[in-house]
């Protein structure tokens, strides 16, 4: 028998890797991560602004406690695909994603630092960025190299993005717009590795659009983790927008060589970071401030990354490049960039600024001794100007040597110096100068918002609000307020609305506007038209014959101690305008009682005493401070905001049309343990004029307080004897208010919710000393 040998057994082949369920699982991923990252920072900067605009603050560690959350969901899922998967296009994607996803989340931890400190921040995102691309490069031995006119083409395409910021957007200080170059071009050196290696993704497709398309989409996925790491709160959000759709002008131009990822994502990501304000993306300000122009700049960008993206493939790709035909095409597009800067943007730096408050506040005791309330208020003025003059001479002398430009004030004793950060350490080590704050500066906007208009004719009858607290039954018996000024600090007046165009007290020291220069009465908001015309109004005010002066201190619904102060010493010592402040105050001309229906939170600078020399000199002065509670109710404790927050400030609350108490009314006791509000007023739906002609209804503390300036001026008209008592008006005001019970009081006392009661004009006219004959 022949004995045939054993065939030896042979293992079938691998099977291929499915690259169906590799297609799948990628594109799950992606989806995912792209989701996460756009929901985690939307739903958190939403809910962070959504406190602030209710008086409260977010924990800035919830920002890090997010930053390692998506950290942990995104990057565990792509390492997972980038581990386990052996197609490699999929390997590839998950291990690049899942990189981006754990540099994202570090930047991301670093905005624990706060908006205000954008400067800090900027340097702690390039610092970081710049560490970890170092030890990528280190780990990797591999750094980008550029083909030489890929890369004047990238340049041009990433300043093609930059166009629309150049537009609607405005820089900083010089050091921050330097800092925001340098976390720019940080990240962008970050990016690029794993931003070249998802770009090999789409060169297996023949077609240069399914090539760009599919490699744009991995590229977009890696753009969207760093970008939602990059940038404060809001800012964030704008690089999401504009800097993943770049991903497919470079898949575009990865098609023809090797691009510079760095030349084109730096001016793409130096958009939002160095042309938005953090600090100016809060909603309020209103739809139509910062943000707005934000997202209109970041939406601009996406178009225009995609048409850069189709212009390489339709038309580029036919062109044979040289380095200097494309290093001219960078130029060019760089002079229509400083063109469009230049014509149509924001030129200059608008950085934040400094306030200087000195250690020597002027000495006012004794003043209310002084009988004559001309004579009263104008020694006020004398010792607040001479005690700056005196206490200023030597900083101010330091800051010319510098060449430092300041802008000193003299009713809080103290500098608006512009500067930053650099220059806070050698400030706050004078030995003359007690604190250092923080002094918010507004960026120019390409156009201002519309302000609120009236859609309501005047009133065929007094309105409800005048009613519930008597002022028309004053009218009858005592007058309408005749004799008296009142002064509104506030986003400004529309003089010619028919309410308010009679009694104007006119002159060339009845207006300021410190900021946009109008010459008339001008309201480019709306808020200080409804509460001016509240107190003095005709039809619509407490004290109809009473007449006004103005001074704008809200252009833009955020201030600053500077705004603040430029129109209080306005109102201690009227001035024409582009009159020296310090010399040609005339404070003959001073109104009897101010309305204030504003506050300064922290966010504008302020601490809980730094306007407090302020108020305390219209106290000695005998002039009436009004303002509002504050819209941060109902939690007690929730007046803190100066002036409100002040002994010397008498603090209106805000009640409905049933006299029970607005749910946003702030209450008391302030930090100091003072009772507070002092007394409550209509603020529920308040009808009043608007710019325009017309008229609205608005609710808010705001609308309270001029009802209570409306009724010292009536006091004070039937009996002018008693024009500077503050302390004397104070205690009738609050002891012939009408009782109110809170239905719930959880707060200290019911004090520190309804203060003394609702304001009861007649009562506290019929109250008031009559003059002797």
């Amino acid at each position: 028998m022949v004995q045939v040998p054993p065939v030896p057994f042979a293992a079938p082949p691998p099977r291929p890797p499915s690259r169906g369920w590799a297609i799948a699982l990628t594109i799950l991923v992606g989806l995912w991560t792209v989701a996460l990252v756009v929901v985690v920072n939307a739903v958190l900067w939403l809910v962070g602004d959504t406190l602030t605009i209710s008086g409260l603050s977010m924990p800035r560690a919830f920002w890090l406690l997010a930053a390692v959350l998506v950290t942990l969901f995104a990057g565990v899922p792509a390492l997972l695909l980038g581990l386990l998967s052996r197609v490699p296009f999929a390997r590839t994607a998950g291990r690049q994603w899942a990189f981006a996803a754990l540099f994202g989340g570090v930047l991301s931890a670093v905005r624990l630092v706060p908006e205000t400190y954008h400067e800090l921040y900027l340097a702690i995102v390039a610092v970081v960025a710049a560490i970890g691309a170092a030890i990528h490069t280190s780990v990797t031995g591999r750094r980008e190299r550029a083909d030489g006119w890929l890369f004047w083409l990238s340049l041009a395409a990433g300043l093609v993005l930059l166009l629309p910021w150049l537009w609607v957007g405005a820089l900083g200080g010089l050091l921050e717009t330097v800092l925001a170059l340098l976390a720019a071009l940080a990240v962008s050196w970050l990016a690029a590795r794993p931003v070249t290696a998802l770009a090999s993704i789409g060169m297996g497709f023949r077609s240069n659009w399914g090539g760009a398309v599919v490699g744009g989409l991995a590229i977009g996925v890696g753009l969207a983790s760093i970008a939602g790491g990059v940038g404060e709160p809001a800012v964030q959000l704008l690089a999401l927008l504009c800097v993943p759709p770049a991903a497919f002008a470079i898949a575009a131009l990865h098609r023809r060589g090797r691009p510079s990822v760095v030349a084109l994502l730096t001016p793409t990501l130096f958009g939002p970071l160095g042309f938005v304000d953090p600090e100016e993306t809060s909603l309020i300000l209103g739809l139509r401030d910062g943000l707005f122009w934000g997202l209109v700049g970041a939406a601009a960008a996406l178009v225009l990354a995609l048409l850069v993206a189709a212009l390489v493939l339709v038309v580029f790709r036919r062109v044979r490049w040289h380095a200097w035909l494309a290093g001219v095409a960078a130029a060019v597009v760089a002079v229509g960039a400083a063109v469009v800067y230049t014509a149509l943007g924001q030129p200059g730096f608008a950085g934040e600024r400094l306030f200087v408050v000195m250690k020597e506040q002027a000495d006012l005791s004794g003043l209310s001794g002084v009988s004559d309330q001309t004579a009263r208020v104008r020694q006020t003025y004398e010792r607040l100007v001479a005690t700056a003059e005196r206490s200023q001479a030597s900083l101010r002398k330091a800051l010319r040597d510098k060449r430092v430009g300041y802008t000193p004030f003299y009713l809080v004793n103290g500098i608006e110096v512009d500067a930053g950060p650099v220059a806070r350490q050698w400030l706050e080590s004078r030995s003359d100068v007690a604190k250092v704050l923080l002094n918010p500066h507004l960026r120019p906007l390409p156009a201002t918002a519309e302000p609120m208009r009236g859609t309501v004719d005047a009133p065929p009858s007094t309105p409800w609000n005048l009613t519930l607290i008597q002022a028309d039954a004053v009218w009858k018996s005592y007058g309408d307020g005749k004799g008296i000024v009142v002064g509104s600090s506030d986003s400004g007046v529309d003089g010619n609305h028919p309410a308010l165009r009679g009694n104007f007290r006119g002159g060339d020291d009845s207006w300021l506007d410190p900021f946009g220069h109008a010459r008339t009465p001008t309201d480019n908001n709306g808020h200080g038209t409804h509460t001016l015309a509240t107190a003095v109004g005709k039809g619509v005010g407490v004290a109809p014959g009473a007449q006004w002066i103005a001074c704008e201190n809200l252009p833009r619904n955020l201030g600053s101690m500077a705004n603040y102060l430029s129109c209080l010493q306005f109102m201690l010592a009227p001035y024409p305008a582009g009159a020296d402040p310090w010399h040609a105050g005339r404070p003959d001309r001073a109104p009897q009682v101010l309305t204030n229906s504003w506050g300064c939170p922290e966010v504008e600078g302020c601490d809980l005493t730094s306007l407090r020399p302020a108020i305390d000199a219209f106290a000695a002065a005998g002039i009436f401070f009004v303002a509002a509670a504050g819209n941060t109710g109902p939690n007690c404790e929730t007046i803190t905001d100066p002036p409100s927050n002040f002994a010397a400030t008498f603090t209106v609350g805000a009640v409905d049309r049933a006299s029970e108490v607005a749910e946003f009314s702030s209450r008391g006791p302030t930090p100091a343990g003072l009772t507070k509000p002092n007394i409550m007023a209509p603020g529920v739906n308040v009808l009043s004029a608007l710019p325009g002609g017309r008229y609205g209804y608005l609710s808010g503390t705001s609308m309270a307080t001029p009802h209570v300036a409306g009724v010292v001026a009536l006091m004070w008209s039937a009996n002018p004897s008693l024009i500077g008592k503050v302390e004397e008006t104070r205690a009738i005001l609050e002891r012939t208010a009408r009782p109110l019970t809170p239905l719930t009081s959880p707060c200290a006392t019911p004090a520190d919710v309804v203060g003394s009661g609702l304001v009861d004009a007649l009562a506290a006219v019929a109250a008031t000393p009559r003059p002797t004959p």
